[in-house]
């Protein structure tokens, strides 16, 4: 199915009325949107630009970037979009046609390795690939039998040479990525560096200084929640030297300009003062994340990137991590740590995340129709009953919970079951199925779910608030309290009660999208997957919600919707992977 929209009416507000030619052509087919249409006019006006086909290329480059791909792929866009009959410009003529164009000569547009870009996305590649290129000649020295005796003191069974081959080459590099699927180790690996880290700074007589950052603030508190875990099974020595440890935003690393969601306080004139920067969830962070934080970074400073190539990227343009990935595997000088055995589910649920990562379709379904207690598929046509099924005792457990004012058990009982959509909206949506949810969880129990505030009402904090100190990805629950309903939202370490009232943009919960999931995890999973037309189905998609189960996943989808999933990457265009090859 190609990525395009369906204009509703002559009067559809994507529709660029005064686009002529070729623009309107596309325009019209739903390929280019108006706001596309008016950037590449503007500029070509601007830059004394008036060939259609060049003014096309910036419109397609301006969508790429509304798609996630910080680039142009002139032979590949007409190839995605073959299906639709339009007057595609011949692919080397074209290419010929921006490089000569004023929109080029003036810095507008960038050509490299046959890609088009606009200036800023360029830029900012261009700046990742100098950092990473500048801290690959920083050498950190160790005492290599101290840092031995570390990793066998916190690495003591024989099923971890992954974390402590990681952990060696993290603490000799200026720049390591950490990769691997959920459940293989990755904060683990991280929480031993931590340790051994320290134990080299004090016997230098020296204080390591650590920031710990993800993209959301759900998953900086799940790394801290992690970190932690993993350092309740260490020494005491070892303990004591994590006990300080917190994680946070990587905007709130950076520390945001107000009202500048892309500038921040640290950055090349002003580095962060961390001797460590660990990033987990790393899979999210978008090229210009990326190129913000790498400028800020100390240059002898370590830096880890951890996270898991085969997940969902940023909603923001770019791939970075996968794109390090890809572009160093060719390379000697790899900083990649592969951690490759999974421990947070069983072979079941294995099985099928292998078969999702590699594009295996048939394994896929053999591993969803082996009739494992792990792993349960469910094709009927109306998903409702096995929702309903699925869901309804875990929140009417939650809703036991807040009714007794035990926010540790509400919290808990959240965590043990998600159900997960790809889409928003529509009937395979999330509004939807909270609906839904709300209606048979009314009927049981009589509570006024017209009220934002009733009980049990499962929360996701949808935007950042510092001043409370709750962060987008938060998950919570209204709790009865003392003085009246509470709401109890997670934390690394614990949770934090809040008025109802206070919390500003908060969603319910009864179901949330997979992106949203992204760096969470539950016990059990019940994945909804639309029909196989939804630009949506892909195969990173499928994946993540597959990975974020502990112990079952359920999937409700038809077979055809299966294999639209397995076969449908999402493809982002980048220039990185064959630069960082070519260095």
């Amino acid at each position: 199915m190609s990525d395009t929209f369906e204009p509703v009416d002559a009067h559809d507000r994507d529709l660029a009325l005064g686009a002529t030619g070729v623009l309107r052509d596309f325009n019209t087919a739903g390929v280019v949107t108006a706001a596309d249409v008016h950037v590449a006019t503007t500029l070509g006006r601007l830059a004394g630009e008036p060939d259609p086909s060049v003014l096309l290329a910036v419109a397609l480059a301006v969508r790429a970037v509304r798609h996630g791909s910080v680039c142009l792929d002139l032979t590949a866009v007409a190839d995605s979009l073959s299906d639709l009959d339009l007057p595609w410009p011949d692919p080397g003529t074209w290419t010929s046609a921006v490089a000569a164009s004023p929109l080029r000569t003036e810095g507008v547009v960038r050509i490299d390795h046959d890609l088009v870009y606009l200036d800023r996305y360029h830029e900012q590649e261009t700046q990742v690939l100098h950092d990473l290129r500048e801290r690959g000649q920083v050498v950190h020295h160790v005492d290599a039998a101290l840092l031995d005796r570390s990793l066998e003191r916190v690495f003591p069974t024989a099923d971890s040479d992954e974390q402590r081959e990681a952990c060696r080459r993290a603490a000799t590099q200026a720049t390591t990525v950490v990769t691997g699927g959920p459940g293989t180790g990755k904060t683990t690996a991280v929480a031993g560096l931590l340790a051994a880290l320290v134990e080299q700074a004090e016997a230098r007589g020296e204080r390591l200084r650590i920031a710990l950052a993800a993209p959301t603030g759900k998953a900086a508190a799940r790394l801290e929640q992690s970190v932690r875990g993993s350092a309740s099974r260490f020494g005491e020595a070892d303990r004591s030297r994590l006990a300080d440890v917190t994680a946070m935003t990587v905007h709130r690393l950076l520390r945001q300009h107000p009202g500048n969601s892309t500038r921040f306080r640290h950055h090349r004139g002003n580095r962060l003062p961390h001797d460590l920067v660990v990033v987990d969830e790393a899979s999210m962070v978008s090229l210009t994340m990326m190129a913000r934080l790498l400028e800020a970074v100390r240059p002898e400073a370590r830096l880890v990137l951890v996270g898991d190539p085969d997940q969902l990227s940023s909603v923001d343009a770019g791939a970075v991590l996968t794109d390090l990935v890809r572009g160093y595997e060719q390379r000697d000088d790899s900083p990649v740590a592969a951690l490759r055995t999974a421990h947070r589910y069983g072979r079941e649920i294995g099985r099928l995340a292998e078969a999702l990562r590699l594009g295996d379709a048939d394994g896929a379904i053999a591993a969803l129709s082996a009739g494992d207690d792990a792993v349960e598929w469910v094709r009927e046509g109306d998903p409702a009953r096995t929702i309903r099924s699925a869901v309804l005792p875990h929140a009417l457990a939650v809703r036991d919970a807040a009714a007794a004012g035990d926010a540790t058990r509400a919290l808990a009982a959240l965590d043990r079951h998600r159900l997960l959509c790809a889409h928003r909206d529509g009937p395979f949506g999330v509004r939807h199925w909270n609906r839904r949810i709300e209606q048979w969880f009314a009927a049981e129990t009589g509570e006024p779910v017209h009220d934002s505030a009733y009980l049990g009402r499962p929360l996701l904090v949808a935007a950042n608030d510092y001043a409370l100190g709750v962060y987008n990805g938060d998950t919570g629950v209204v709790v009865a309290g003392a003085n009246g309903r509470r709401a109890a939202i997670a934390t690394g370490v614990g949770f934090l009660e809040l008025a109802p009232s206070r919390l500003g943009d908060v969603e319910t919960m009864h179901a949330m999208t997979i992106h949203k999931s992204q760096g969470s995890q539950a016990e059990e999973v019940t994945v909804l997957l639309p029909d196989e037309e939804s630009r949506l189905l892909t195969r990173e998609l499928f994946y993540t919600a597959v990975t974020r189960a502990q112990t079952k996943v359920r999937v409700i989808g038809s077979e055809s919707a299966v294999r639209a999933a397995v076969g449908r990457q999402a493809l982002r265009a980048s220039g990185l992977r064959a630069r960082l090859a070519d260095a």
